[in-house]
């Protein structure tokens, strides 16, 4: 529910933004009752996501206006490919047209990115996180993007995950603080939340393996070996998730330790948009 609530903020918020008191370029040389055509044109090969998401903006704007779909999301798709028509009042496709650009471009380049690590750690048992390094306000659509690429999320947010990162236990004043409390918080708050925590070193790992009582233990910027070491004093007894300074070429390295998820904070941060657009069509 709460996902659905901030999409629609989202296209709110963004229509304001963009269109202000009037698309003034649009209503001042396109007749109000015109109707049209547009086709939403691939020009790069990548894995298109988005088209759920252009369906609810368009109807949003205007409910009049029809999709008509060629291509699902998670599709691999190439130059020339054309993922949907969409048809009605040509003021309403010229005002909607670049805000269903920027989303499915952005999602697109997420999910491309995304179905490559997914296939760089084919045959092992990792799983391929996302991060909370995500565009603010775009959370819900770049997450959207990552599980469309094949990918899982992580948490979506603060509040459906306790994580207790390297601040959280220096702050608690130390590793069994920061779990107890954790552990009390969700017994006084009747909240059943998963609660994984963070460790630096070994001495971090072994505490944690003394007190008990998590569900995962994230390595942070273990290097390989002591990955791989880390994974066989684990020994199965709590799910393990290899976090900081992995690269696509290291990947399946640190996925061949037998790690359960390998987070990559890239697949949203610093991802390039798939290139797409939204062209006027007579057909």
């Amino acid at each position: 529910m709460i996902k659905q609530q901030l999409i629609d903020e989202l296209i709110r918020l963004a229509f304001a933004e963009d269109i202000g008191d009037g698309d003034h370029t649009t209503l001042c040389s396109i007749p109000e009752q015109a109707a049209g055509k547009a086709r939403l044109l691939i020009k790069e090969p990548g894995v298109l996501a988005g088209v759920d998401i252009a369906r609810q903006i368009f109807q949003t704007f205007d409910p009049d206006l029809t999709l008509e779909v060629l291509i699902d999301d998670g599709t691999e798709v190439g130059y020339g490919d054309v993922a949907f028509y969409v048809a009605g009042k040509v003021q309403s496709l010229l005002q909607t047209e670049r805000l269903v650009l920027n989303v499915m471009q952005r999602m697109s380049g997420i999910a491309t990115v995304t179905r490559k690590y997914v296939r760089r750690v084919e045959g092992t048992k990792a799983k391929i996180l996302d991060t909370r390094k995500t565009t603010p306000g775009m959370r819900m659509l770049e997450k959207e993007a990552v599980r469309i690429g094949g990918g899982e999320n992580h948490r979506i947010g603060l509040f459906d995950m306790i994580l207790l990162k390297d601040n959280h236990v220096d702050f608690a004043g130390g590793i069994e603080p920061a779990i107890r409390r954790a552990k009390e918080y969700c017994w006084r708050h009747a909240k059943e939340l998963k609660i994984e925590i963070e460790v630096r070193n070994f001495d971090e790992l072994a505490e944690v393996l003394k007190i008990g009582g998590i569900d995962r233990i994230m390595l942070d910027n273990f290097d390989v070996d002591n990955t791989r070491k880390a994974v066989a004093l684990v020994d199965g007894r709590y799910a393990i998730e290899s976090s900081g300074g992995i690269t696509y070429d290291t990947i399946r390295d640190y996925a061949l330790c037998g790690v359960d998820y390998i987070s990559v904070g890239a697949l949203t941060h610093s991802v390039k948009s798939l290139d797409m657009s939204l062209k006027a069509c007579d057909d």
